[in-house]
């Protein structure tokens, strides 16, 4: 009894996904757990650190074996891998298809292999773009090398697991990946929790080895059962490579001017007085704006991109899978940035409050993150239209566009933090943010403007969408959105204070809670009022009314997964 239970358990864990929503749903419950661990790291690392140099540090030396595995092996699996491994599961080719998993796995090893050993040698020169104003000292440049160095090691890690991440869910298989991934933050937290007392914060980056082995570990099960055996081999002319590579390189330069845009956003920070401070604050502001975007932005792109990779020579099926993934997105992540725009230094105070959290720093994450708040519904946007270009084998559009917004948020940034302050004659000084919350406005005024060369352009390549089907339900959306920030509001002036002593934990969670009920149901019952139909769609899911397969018919949401059989 006992071994079948567990074995149900099992079942239901590695079981596939067959529709857009179901999928969402299970990246939705991933993410979160995934973001809660994130979260309760940033915690641990200002209660032990504080807002100091050394956790600023420590954040900077992500930086740049981030971008090696960004630049070497996420444009591939993002833009290129999927829709060609489907395609050769779709035309019952599972060999050939496992034979160019193994090989671009190893070539992939190979290059970032050799690149991240130049960048450990030469770390002390690469590291000095971060240091452009100054503000780091030696001792915290010294420390980024070190730090830099282990790091680099996790995220050989992380590239195979990300490898065995995007076969499977070539095969619509998506909680065990998931889960996987948010255990890598689970590695680095218990580093901080059992080795901080010893190493201080080189217990980060050991953490982030461990999270990488786990990452690895616990897919390894479900790559198993669905076929896959690694064999070492290394042929650049085969033609599935060479397709990967075709379609990967504007990816991999997109990725390169945005990963350049936030190293050069970093060195700007420099220029700020408290460097290691500023960025802290920063990166805790940044860190809760892309929650949001992670939950529900990455999850339906993500859900939605091997339909849509799927349906390119369909048309019409194609773009009623985009706006319905579009509306749906739009519908969940509107509100979710009102509550964070209205309720910001409650949530900085919940999220990372600590007494090594002072109060000045917790406003101006409060302001850097009001920033960040008003462009959240456009970043999580932006991950579908990408993945609907990527669908239709067009990575070029999206790397021009990319490049421009860079370009705007870098040029904004500069005139902000640098040029107006040294003009102390400047009107402008006086009404624009120019401190480290300046590059919260930028970002945001960049971001808006992306998304909608974006959508502009898609709408031409893809022969235009139904007006009716776009305008409405988003007049609707944003005028539902428009009250409940008004309700989200005058809880808040109300109450604190004058009722609640908000000094108190406790008193802080009530108020907050009471606040985002108050606006959230207003939401629920504004949409249910305007007959929205995304509304509609989620409370069936919620409630279990009807099935999956009925209710998501209806919205031409189903997958094709069933001609894949692993």
């Amino acid at each position: 009894m006992k071994n079948h239970f567990l074995q149900k358990g099992l079942d239901l864990l590695t079981r596939r996904q067959t529709n857009i929503l179901s999928a969402a749903f299970v990246i939705m419950a991933t993410v979160i757990l995934s973001q809660i661990l994130g979260l309760i790291k940033k915690r641990l690392l200002i209660g032990i650190f504080g807002a100091a140099a050394t956790t600023g540090v420590y954040d900077v030396a992500y930086k740049l074996p981030d971008l090696l595995f960004q630049l070497i092996i996420a444009a591939a699996l993002s833009t290129a891998f999927i829709p060609i491994f489907s395609d050769y599961l779709a035309k019952d080719k599972q060999e050939e298809a496992y034979n160019v998993v193994s090989n671009f796995l190893t070539l992939g090893v190979i290059i970032f292999f050799f690149v991240s050993l130049l960048l450990a040698i030469f770390a002390p020169f690469f590291l000095s773009i971060f240091n452009p104003g100054g503000g780091f000292s030696p001792s915290d440049m010294q420390l980024m090398v070190n730090l830099t160095r282990i790091i680099i090691f996790g995220e050989f890690l992380i590239i195979i697991g990300t490898f065995f991440t995007a076969l499977l869910q070539s095969y619509n298989h998506f909680f065990v990946p998931g889960f996987a991934l948010a255990l890598y933050n689970l590695g680095i937290i218990i580093g901080l929790l059992t080795l901080s007392r010893y190493i201080g914060i080189y217990s980060g980056a050991v953490g982030t080895i461990l999270g990488g082995f786990l990452f690895i570990v616990v897919q390894l099960p479900l790559v198993k059962k669905v076929g896959f055996i690694y064999k070492p081999r290394l042929f650049l002319k085969d033609t599935g490579v060479q397709k990967i590579f075709h379609l990967m390189w504007p990816r991999t330069a997109a990725n390169a001017v945005s990963y350049i845009g936030s190293i050069l956003i970093v060195s700007l920070v420099s220029f700020l007085p408290m460097t290691g401070r500023n960025y802290v604050i920063f990166d805790l502001a940044q860190t809760i704006a892309f929650a949001p975007v992670a939950l529900i932005g990455q999850a339906i792109a993500q859900a939605a991109f091997p339909v849509l990779s799927r349906e390119k020579d369909n048309p019409q099926n194609f773009k009623l899978t985009f706006i319905n993934s579009f509306n749906q997105m739009l519908y969940l992540i509107l509100p979710i940035s009102v509550l964070i725009l209205i309720l910001r230094i409650p949530v900085v105070r919940l999220v990372f409050g600590a007494p090594r959290l002072d109060w000045d720093a917790t406003v101006l994450t409060g302001k850097t993150l009001a920033y960040f708040s008003i462009s959240i519904f456009a970043q999580a946007l932006i991950t579908l239209v990408l993945r609907a270009f990527y669908a239709l084998h067009d990575s070029k559009t999206p790397l021009l566009i990319s490049s421009f917004a860079t370009v705007c948020m870098l040029a904004i940034s500069y005139i902000l933090i640098v040029v107006l302050r040294q003009d102390s004659l400047c009107v402008l000084q006086h009404c624009l943010p120019k401190g480290v919350d300046a590059l919260g406005l930028a970002y945001t005024i960049s971001s808006i403007l992306q998304l909608a060369v974006l959508f502009i352009v898609l709408e031409r390549k893809v022969g235009g969408f139904q007006k009716r089907q776009l305008l409405l339900p988003w007049i609707k959306i944003l005028v539902c959105t428009f009250f409940t920030a008004f309700a989200l509001y005058i809880p808040i002036k109300l109450l604190d204070k004058l009722v609640i002593d908000t000094t108190y934990t406790i008193n802080l969670i009530i108020l907050t809670g009471i606040s985002s009920c108050a606006g959230l149901l207003l939401y629920l019952l504004l949409t249910w009022l305007f007959d929205i139909k995304e509304a509609g769609t989620y409370l069936l899911v919620f409630r279990k009314v009807g099935n999956w397969k009925e209710i998501l018919v209806k919205s031409q949401e189903m997958l094709e997964g069933n001609r894949i059989n692993p």
